[in-house]
């Protein structure tokens, strides 16, 4: 018999197994099709979100491919946190009611981050910044973003909500909230913690295009990675000074 908290975690890894599908396909639609023709999402893209004669389609067709990259990339980096619920609510009554609801409190978060990147790109390919695939345009762009993101690495926002999301016992001692709303409370927490933490990482789309599932892949292991104990802290000062190197040899490359 399936137990509540099985369906639980087959439903959670199985929303994260759909939205990478639906970029996988959205990728290929970009790509050719089996004509060998170019894709026509790339087309539609710029005849809808670019210019003056951008329009809500458009616009929600993009906000869509971000927040299924939400979904793909940063359910993820929360299963330590949710495997520390699950411990820490085991006596509890519903335990799995609160867990859902910090799911869906986590992902507000990043579904409003995802309006914002749709809003970013859209403006960004507006004024050619970047091409129509979401990749930034020339190397002042690339460098910026690069030691934009490795500098955040460094800054103390950065330290405080990383400590918070690779101690999800101390917040859960200090903070937690039985029931769905109480999860739903803390999933905005967690949420935003995780935010403060991973925006930068996730804003490196722009460098080499925001549908190339390789760096998707890379993203969300380093992220993951980021975020187990013992190792998160380890990574965070390396990961940050070699995107700064990559970006400052990247400008200095376009200098010359």
């Amino acid at each position: 018999m399936i137990r509540l908290r099985d369906m639980f975690w087959l439903g959670l890894f199985g929303a994260v197994l759909t939205a990478w599908s639906g970029l996988y396909l959205m990728n290929l639609e970009i790509g050719l099709d089996v004509f060998g023709r170019p894709g026509l999402w790339a087309e539609t893209l710029r005849a809808l979100c670019i210019g003056p004669q951008a329009s809500l389609a458009g616009w929600l067709t993009v906000w869509g491919m971000w927040a299924m990259m939400g979904i793909a990339m940063m359910l993820p980096t929360l299963v330590p946190t949710l495997t520390t619920y699950d411990r820490f609510a085991a006596r509890l009554e519903a335990p799995v009611a609160g867990q859902v609801g910090l799911v869906i409190g986590f992902l507000v978060v990043w579904l409003g981050f995802s309006v914002a990147a749709a809003a970013a790109q859209v403006a960004l390919s507006a004024t050619a910044l970047i091409d129509d695939y979401g990749a930034a345009n020339g190397a002042f762009v690339q460098g910026f973003l690069l030691v934009l993101a490795g500098s955040w690495q460094f800054s103390p926002v950065k330290t405080h909500c990383q400590t918070a999301c690779l101690s999800p016992m101390s917040y859960f001692l200090g903070r937690f909230r039985p029931g769905f709303n109480g999860g739903v409370r803390m999933g905005l927490e967690v949420g935003l913690y995780c935010l403060g933490c991973c925006w930068a990482i996730m804003a490196l789309g722009f460098v080499g295009g925001v549908m190339n599932l390789v760096w998707m892949g890379l993203a969300t292991r380093f992220m993951v990675m980021e975020k187990l104990p013992g190792l998160g802290h380890t990574l965070r000062v390396p990961a940050g000074a070699a995107l700064i190197t990559a970006g400052l040899a990247i400008l200095a490359a376009g200098m010359f």
